[in-house]
């Protein structure tokens, strides 16, 4: 128990440069604090004390603002930064030293029975307001972009962006055919680029109009 206590500050002290000290994380970080209690809630569960384990996870939501199902399974030194909206749902799996941004959720899609949730490796990374939805597994040291919707898939040590997520580098590398970068604050809003592309078209369509206009002939 100790041990694991210990690896779960050694993970917020060696991954937040906010962090001051041990004492600080473990009275006042709210993503220290819910994984404990889910560790708590875990082990009343898989002993078959489900009500004791919902009451510890629901009592942890209020508190903290993030909402982990007793029932999933989180490996060592999960850090969980600033936390606020973070949903890990009920067979979700969690691999050790990984790490997820506020707003993350760790959810199904409605369409699958017994394992609906996804798994993640050893040393993910889960960006801000990232949903990864499913399943499937994303890979060891695989990085999820902020805002990225996962549906399917990511390979290890894999870079996925975008909504719906493609993977955009593997190990270091470009994908073939691909020129973006994982870049978690000037990534573009899909629905922006589409309301720019529909823009130009009308434009276009707008010009065609007046030239035909201007040769005094009728639109079709």
């Amino acid at each position: 128990m100790f041990q694991r206590l210990k690896e779960d500050l050694d993970a917020v002290m060696e991954r937040d440069p906010a962090a001051r000290s041990r004492l600080e994380v473990f009275f006042l970080y709210s993503g220290f604090k819910a994984v404990r209690a889910h560790r708590r809630a875990n082990w009343f569960y898989r002993r078959n004390l489900k009500f004791i384990a919902r009451f510890i996870s629901q009592h942890s939501r209020k508190k903290t603002g993030i909402e982990i199902h007793p029932a999933a399974k989180i490996g060592k030194g999960l850090f969980i930064d600033h936390g606020m909206g973070v949903v890990i749902g009920e067979t979700t799996e969690i691999g050790d030293h990984c790490t997820l941004y506020q707003n993350v959720t760790l959810g199904g899609t409605g369409k699958d029975h017994g394992k609906r949730h996804p798994t993640l490796g050893n040393n993910v990374l889960v960006g801000a307001g990232a949903k990864v939805l499913g399943p499937f597994k994303v890979g060891d040291n695989a990085r999820v972009a902020a805002g990225a919707v996962v549906l399917d898939e990511v390979p290890p040590d894999a870079t996925a962006v975008g909504v719906p997520a493609r993977v955009v580098r593997i190990g270091g590398q470009k994908v073939s055919n691909c020129n973006e970068q994982l870049d978690q604050i000037h990534m573009a809003d899909p629905v922006s680029m589409e309301l720019c592309r529909l823009r130009g078209e009308l434009e276009r369509l707008q010009n065609q109009v007046n030239e035909m206009e201007s040769r005094g002939k009728t639109p079709e």
